[in-house]
């Protein structure tokens, strides 16, 4: 390896480690706009508060949101230094995954294309007050 590219490591994981734990969550089956609902709702939340509040919300988005907030906590333990009764959740999120293109059949010989969306998320915890 380089000295350039021993630079440019140390710089991203300095970069990472200013930015707080975090996880992501890619190429998940689900439009993006409909996931933006969900992230919207526990943007700048406690992190015990957007538990609830995803636990509770009637989106099928919640889920695997919650499930990647989870996530996050669990890096913030693992990493330490980060006092877990006051993370919050600082940013999240929801960029577009790539589209899966299939074929539906329709009458007279024809065919109608699906467009399945994707999303990628991503979700930084930093200490709150």
């Amino acid at each position: 390896m380089s000295t350039r590219q021993r630079e440019k490591a140390a710089a991203r994981r300095e970069k990472r480690v200013a930015t707080g734990p975090q996880a992501s969550l890619r190429y998940l089956r689900m439009g993006p706009r409909k996931v933006r609902l969900v992230v919207d709702m526990i943007r700048g939340k406690k992190v015990e508060e957007a538990l609830n509040i995803l636990t509770f919300s009637k989106k099928s988005a919640a889920r695997p949101v919650a499930k990647l907030l989870k996530s996050a906590v669990a890096n913030a333990d693992v990493k330490g230094g980060y006092n877990l009764d006051r993370l919050v959740v600082k940013t999240v999120t929801v960029d577009q995954g790539p589209t899966w293109r299939r074929w539906l059949a329709r009458a007279m010989g024809r065919a109608t294309r699906v467009h399945k969306h994707t999303s990628h998320v991503t979700l930084v915890l930093g200490e709150g007050k």
